[in-house]
């Protein structure tokens, strides 16, 4: 049956789904959680591999063309090569990505290619071993770093970079994580950090803007932006580094939001559809899929909660309330 797609009342329509596959991670990111991490949701309300491609599946029929893989950290868990090739088997077969901290990536990253998984986005704030254990509290630079490299070796591309800068603590390494990048042919994008973390304590003043981040990285480099039309749906805008052809991105999801061409709805580890990341309400899957749900069912369920979309995540508005769920039990 032919559900048609995942529009708003808005009109924007959704084609790309984030899952998260696990809530757990194998680093204390200073931006997400604290050093002790955070409570684990119980196993038996998690997902199991066939409950996450039946949902895909349900999804891809509605016009899903990308699904990404998150976390927590996704190579945690252990049928994720099982996961990726699930989803691969779904007629029409989406895009299939994946945002991980690369630690463990090594040693799977070539199953992950072989098994359906077409690229990757890594996260990286740091080239200092001692600033990475300081934002991670593990030492596992280089783990970080052999994924990368595995991942582009195992032709998940473009190898994609994740930087979040954080004010005193790694934003002075702006020009060095960009010259890494391009060194190696990598794709590098600096994100704003948001108020998703555990603890609440996001600080907009500590916040290092895309402004900032571009201020620094003109200090080395000419930075000419691309036409907004190529940006399409994509969060980062992107600039032509030294005349091209490689590229950095900013994704400046708190400054410079880009609601009105969102096109992502998420399905968290344990079931539940957020229509947004920074949702304060979601809509449980998981409980009517155990129930005996049909398809059908489900994809009203769907069509439900991204027809209630809000026109944007409020952030800078006087009532803006952070979601209960940090980032590790949402997925990016």
């Amino acid at each position: 049956m032919v559900r048609g797609p995942l529009v708003d009342s808005y009109g924007r329509v959704h084609r790309d789904l984030r899952i998260s596959v696990t809530d757990r991670c194998s680093l204390r990111c200073t931006y997400c959680m604290p050093e002790q991490g955070v409570p684990w949701l119980p196993r038996d309300t998690m997902l199991s591999t066939e409950e996450v491609v039946r949902l895909a599946g349900v999804a891809v029929a509605m016009g899903i063309e990308e699904v990404r893989l998150t976390g927590g950290e996704p190579l945690l868990r252990r049928d994720l090569v099982d996961v990726v090739a699930g989803l691969a088997a779904l007629d029409p077969a989406p895009e299939i990505s994946m945002t991980t901290n690369g630690v463990g990536l090594a040693r799977i990253a070539a199953d992950l290619r072989a098994a359906g998984l077409t690229r990757v986005n890594v996260s990286i704030d740091t080239l200092s071993r001692e600033t990475f254990i300081e934002m991670a509290k593990r030492d596992r630079l280089t783990d970080t770093l052999a994924g990368i490299e595995a991942s582009a070796a195992a032709g998940l591309l473009p190898v994609k970079l994740n930087t979040v800068l954080m004010r005193g603590v790694n934003d002075h390494e702006a020009v060095d994580l960009l010259g890494f990048a391009l060194a190696h042919g990598y794709q590098l994008r600096f994100i704003e950090q948001m108020p998703l973390d555990a603890q609440h304590q996001w600080d907009r003043t500590q916040m290092v803007t895309g402004e900032e981040i571009l201020g620094r990285l003109r200090t080395a480099y000419r930075l000419d932006p691309l036409p907004d039309e190529t940006r399409g749906s994509a969060p980062a805008e992107l600039f032509l580094v030294d005349g091209g052809p490689a590229t950095v991105g900013v994704i400046a999801s708190v400054t410079m939001p880009f609601c009105g061409t969102c096109d992502r709805v998420r399905l968290t580890a344990d079931g539940m559809i957020r229509n947004c990341l920074f949702a304060t309400g979601e809509t449980d899957l998981r409980g009517p899929l155990r129930a005996g749900a049909s398809d059908d069912e489900l994809a009203v369920l769907l069509r439900a909660s991204i027809g209630a979309k809000l026109p944007g995540h409020g952030i800078n508005e006087p009532g803006f309330l952070q979601p209960p769920r940090p980032m590790s039990r949402i997925g990016g």
